[in-house]
């Protein structure tokens, strides 16, 4: 057994997607998952203890990559998801026929799995300051396996 290689197929680095955290901790402007997508809550009550116990918190949260409203009530003493959530910025290399963009990364290296966003606005923004010859930063948002572009800027004149 100990002449033979071991052959894994799991490709991903193992970290959790998300991480716990008591109900009652979570606040305003802080992420939830709730019904599977992460969200920015907007809102959040807590009710008092009733004759059978636990107080309840009371979170409407907005998905944070559809807009989507979404609503869960939890005991504030259970633990919830809460969503590990990263903003990358990276620099507009090309826009394609298609629709896709690629975007140089920190380390030299390309990204091209990224689509124009859907916002009509940050899309607009991105072509014009891309046609100009400007440098364009893209905002990248990422959590639990999605990617969407959140915001963009441009940074330096044409040419």
């Amino acid at each position: 057994m100990s002449d033979d290689e071991h052959h894994f197929e799991s490709s991903d680095s193992g970290a959790s997607k998300t991480f716990p955290q008591q109900a009652g901790n979570i606040r305003k402007s802080g992420f939830i998952v709730i019904k599977g997508r992460p969200c920015r809550v907007v809102e959040v009550s807590t009710s008092k203890t009733g004759k059978h116990g636990h107080a309840k918190c009371h979170f409407v949260a907005i998905d944070i990559f559809n807009g989507k409203k979404l609503e869960d009530i939890v005991p504030s003493s259970h633990n919830c998801d809460v969503p590990h959530v990263n903003r990358l910025d990276y620099q507009l290399i090309d826009i394609s026929e298609d629709g896709f963009i690629s975007l140089l990364t920190d380390s030299g290296g390309t990204k091209d799995d990224l689509k124009l966003p859907t916002d009509d606005f940050l899309a607009a923004h991105m072509k014009s300051g891309f046609e100009e010859g400007k440098e364009v930063v893209v905002t990248v948002m990422s959590s639990m396996g999605e990617e969407q572009i959140c915001a963009v800027k441009e940074v330096g004149g044409g040419k």
